[in-house]
């Protein structure tokens, strides 16, 4: 824990180190072999320590640092809790769009703002805390440690005997190779939570995946004048095209300036600040920023874990694990950002209860076999499951596609919340649902109305029938069913409904 630093240290921050590595912990004696060994306080981690240790093993828990991992302290929490804020001011600036005149002079008090995020992860702490897993009936043990053999590991100058193991150890920020900015100096999204403590004037952001996306639009809305630079030709280069078209727009509108298909070639620093050279729409181009941000994804902690010893692979993508989530060791399962392509909370979690099932009860579930949506938290959001469209023509998939515009739907137009769409591709030929893309202010909250009928095998007719409140931005949903229960009404059906219509006068 020592070599994280929080910025302020006030009684929020205290509180939750309180929490999630009290200063005055001692760590239990090792006595005897462990059901199950978790290595790894974040998501993955503490839903496999709680789980096991709730239907009767005997469970050890070793963190190095804090617990509550990624999630809590750098990751879902605190930077939804700024997405809001940010959100609030974005709808105190378009008030007036819809009848209400507020005072021009919107003012962001970046200092209180900042002190909400610390307020809500603190309170949100004790769920995740050291007490609160002991109380549980989890031994926790906090400090550095490492595999000694296939089924031991050392964490201080003790020694943990365990039959079944998981490596939860999470992930951490990746760098990039570009000359300059070490020197520099750049922030990522865990410097940004972790100290941040005063707005930046000018602020670029390298990378337009999720988080640097969602924090360059926040920060813009904050009161930053943000640019973000995109190696590819739109943010979420993993996304539908026609959804971050929707997203970039939005951006612009508020004001972020984007660098799409650029790439920053060196960083310098000066007196009027950091300096950015750059190449975009080929020409060189400079920019000077008070603060960078980078955010060009994740790479999983892997280091320093003795995994020669546990007789466990590892490459530069993570832990080497097969489908039911065991690693090149049997005995040893590996769950979230550190082996899985889904470096998603909920991901973490799905992982965690299958190596519950599957590492103390003989289980065989397979993670291949559970649907995983994602959510950008974006203004819009953009919210996927399932495939896309190239992803089923690279498997000899031949599907439909069936499209909403929230500007068709009432909700859309009274809430004047009209851009964006539901998106739906089903298995050519039939109503099977194979993939949804769904782009809109309440996006994150829809997708799982696809996701339910994914995974419960219903198709678009169930959708279709499903009786759904008026009116709602739901109601996308239902009309690009019943956009796919129109084509069943075939030239001959439709000659056949006549004749019968008319036998029947």
């Amino acid at each position: 824990m020592q070599s994280i630093e929080f910025f302020p240290l006030d009684e929020l921050n205290q509180e939750l180190i309180h929490q999630a590595h009290p200063p005055d912990w001692q760590n239990p004696q090792a006595n005897g072999r462990y059901n199950l060994l978790v290595v790894g306080g974040g998501t993955a981690g503490l839903v496999c320590a709680a789980g096991a240790a709730g239907v009767g093993a005997r469970v050890a828990l070793v963190e190095k640092h804090l617990l509550g991992g990624d999630c809590l302290i750098t990751g879902c929490v605190p930077s939804k809790t700024l997405l809001r804020s940010a959100q609030a001011v974005a709808d105190v600036r378009r008030a007036a769009q819809l009848g209400v005149h507020l005072p021009e002079d919107v003012t962001v008090d970046f200092t209180a703002v900042m002190h909400r995020m610390r307020r809500v992860r603190a309170a949100l702490s004790p769920h995740d805390s050291a007490q609160r897993f002991k109380n549980l009936g989890v031994d926790v043990y906090f400090g550095d440690g490492q595999f000694t053999g296939p089924d031991s590991f050392q964490v201080g100058e003790q020694t943990i005997s365990f039959t079944k193991a998981v490596i939860a150890t999470g992930s951490r920020p990746a760098k990039a190779a570009i000359p300059g900015l070490e020197e520099a100096g750049f922030l990522t999204n865990e410097d940004l939570f972790y100290r941040l403590a005063e707005r930046p004037s000018r602020l670029a952001v390298i990378g337009g995946g999720p988080i640097g996306a969602e924090l360059a639009q926040a920060m813009q809305r904050l009161g930053s004048q943000v640019a973000l630079f995109e190696a590819a030709g739109h943010v979420l280069p993993q996304e539908d095209e026609e959804a971050t078209a929707v997203l970039q727009a939005h951006m612009v509108r508020d004001g972020v300036t984007l660098f799409l298909g650029s790439e920053v070639k060196r960083v310098s620093r000066n007196p009027e600040g950091k300096t950015l050279a750059f190449v975009h729409e080929g020409a060189a181009k400079t920019l000077v920023v008070d603060e960078i941000l980078l955010a060009v994804g994740r790479q999983p902690n892997v280091e320093g874990l003795g995994l020669e010893a546990a007789q466990v692979q590892a490459d530069a993508e993570g832990i080497t694990i097969n489908d039911r989530l065991q690693t090149t060791n049997p005995a040893i399962y590996a769950a979230g950002d550190v082996a899985l392509p889904y470096q998603f909370t909920h991901a973490a979690d799905a992982a965690a209860r299958l190596v519950i099932q599957n590492a103390l009860f003989l289980g065989r579930k397979k993670f291949s076999d559970v649907i995983i949506p994602w959510v950008t938290y974006t203004d819009p959001e953009v919210a996927h499951v399932g495939l896309y469209p190239q992803q089923a023509a690279a498997q000899g998939m031949k599907i439909d596609t069936f499209t909403t515009h929230f500007a068709n739907t009432d909700r859309g137009r009274t809430d004047g919340h009209d851009a964006g769409f539901v998106k739906i591709h089903v298995k050519k030929g039939s109503d099977k649902i194979v993939g949804a893309t769904i782009v809109g202010r309440h996006a994150g909250e829809m997708i799982s109305e696809v996701t339910l009928a994914m995974a419960g095998g219903l198709g678009l007719s169930t959708i279709s029938q499903t009786v759904h409140p008026y009116p709602t931005l739901a109601e996308a949903i239902r009309k690009s069913a019943d956009a796919w229960n129109r084509t069943r009404l075939t030239p001959l059906v439709a000659r056949i409904f006549t004749t019968w219509l008319k036998w029947t006068r």
